[in-house]
């Protein structure tokens, strides 16, 4: 089974993470960060990654610590999971409708991280959660993971639907490309013949 589980803490957050790889997508979410515990709910529903993510940050001052240093571990456990890399499907691209809302999102579990961020909110915020909040998260995901990541919204109105496309398109994309491409099982989808270094 691919695991991992994950301890970070600093003076801003303490946070337990784990993550299954393999699993039924089982989420036990609790960041203190009402609308980001949603966006993680989606995040493991649609990758059907199980994720037990437990943080305490300091939300008196406000949410970002918690979202940038959630998204830290988070990508730090994926990245250990995967392991070798050997027999991932690696890439994956989709579009991902919500509503009015189409964003479309590109990966590639390379080694090389790298975040490509072309998403666009009209308002500062979705009830109390900042959405610049929203890219800071993908950042600190791609480059902890080690993953190439595209997020473009080509249009959309609605704030919320804005940032849930790109949570369940970031999703769907991980739920492709950590997936085990039955005709590649033991080799490493790579010409150098390894990935992650």
């Amino acid at each position: 089974m691919r695991k991992a589980s994950i301890t970070r803490a600093t003076k801003e957050t303490d946070i337990r993470l784990a993550v299954n790889l393999d699993g039924t997508g089982k989420a036990a979410i609790a960041t203190g960060v009402g609308f980001f515990d949603h966006m993680l709910d989606l995040l493991a529903r649609h990758s059907r990654i199980d994720m037990d993510i437990a943080a305490k940050g300091d939300t008196h001052i406000d949410f970002h610590h918690t979202v940038e240093d959630v998204g830290i571990a988070l990508g730090q456990a994926v990245r250990q999971a995967l392991g070798d890399m050997r027999g991932i499907t690696r890439y994956a691209s989709l579009h991902l409708p919500m509503d009015e809302t189409l964003t479309r999102v590109a990966l590639d579990i390379s080694g090389r991280p790298f975040l490509v961020f072309r998403t666009e909110f009209a308002v500062a915020k979705i009830g109390e959660f900042d959405t610049e909040l929203v890219r800071e998260f993908f950042q600190a995901f791609a480059i902890n993971a080690g993953v190439t990541l595209h997020v473009e919204t080509l249009y959309g109105a609605n704030a919320h639907h804005i940032a849930e496309s790109c949570f369940k398109g970031l999703a769907r994309a991980l739920r492709a490309a950590v997936a085990i491409d039955p005709a590649a099982a033991g080799e490493v989808p790579s010409t150098k013949g390894s990935l992650g270094g």
